[in-house]
């Protein structure tokens, strides 16, 4: 088995296994109890998502989108998105300043040599010369990529960061909104979670088709 896959395999088990920790964790204390015993943490629950999310983000290698559902279901949906969001918005920003002061070999020790194909596709692809274009890749799963992508550019922070948080209030809500609405029992809120999951999922795939990442 060569190292490539089995570090999908690493990842994949990890997932799963965090996933089901959590699961067992609900049924034997459930939410209700699971929520008071987050709110005695105080500030620190709070905290300890910001950091995980913020370090999935700045080495994407680290899966990402289960701290999003998490942050819903143990903090709720207001809480769980502002956390999500600031957590976004201070990773990319991060990652983007890597790449400007550093440059692509820095960034290649950081993530690896397996992903740092993926940022220089990216870069080749002048996201900086269209704003929506720049927008739609960042509302996509790889947008901890794009932020390092375009970093390496000549687009501006102060152009790249209006396209960063208007990506994070449309594509964060839906995720978040699935844990909150799994864990809450909210149907209007897993209904709104689901279609929004869902149009990310079919702008991913359009995106990948005219514009491939390899």
């Amino acid at each position: 088995m060569t190292k490539q896959r089995l570090g999908k395999w690493l990842k994949f088990a990890g997932v799963a296994i965090a996933t089901i920790l959590l699961i067992w964790v609900i049924q034997r204390y459930g939410i209700s109890q699971l929520r008071a015993n987050v709110e005695s943490f105080g500030v620190w629950a709070p905290l300890a998502l910001f950091f995980l999310r913020f370090t999935s983000v700045v080495i994407p290698a680290l899966p990402g989108t289960a701290y999003s559902v998490l942050a819903g279901g143990l903090l709720g949906f207001s809480q769980g998105l502002l956390v999500i969001c600031l957590a976004d918005i201070c990773s990319c920003s991060l990652s983007f300043f890597l790449s400007r002061q550093f440059g692509r070999s820095f960034v290649q020790r950081l993530i690896g040599k397996r992903f740092i194909t993926r940022v220089d596709n990216l870069a080749k692809k002048h996201l900086e010369r269209n704003f929506f274009l720049m927008t739609a890749f960042l509302m996509t799963g790889f947008f901890d990529f794009v932020a390092y992508g375009v970093g390496l550019t000549q687009a501006s922070w102060l152009r790249f960061l209006p396209a960063l948080i208007l990506s994070i209030t449309i594509s964060n809500p839906p995720i978040v909104a699935l844990g909150a609405g799994l864990l809450e029992g909210g149907k209007l809120l897993l209904a709104f979670a689901i279609l929004g999951v869902f149009a990310l999922a079919i702008l991913t795939g359009f995106l990948q088709r005219k514009q491939p990442i390899k």
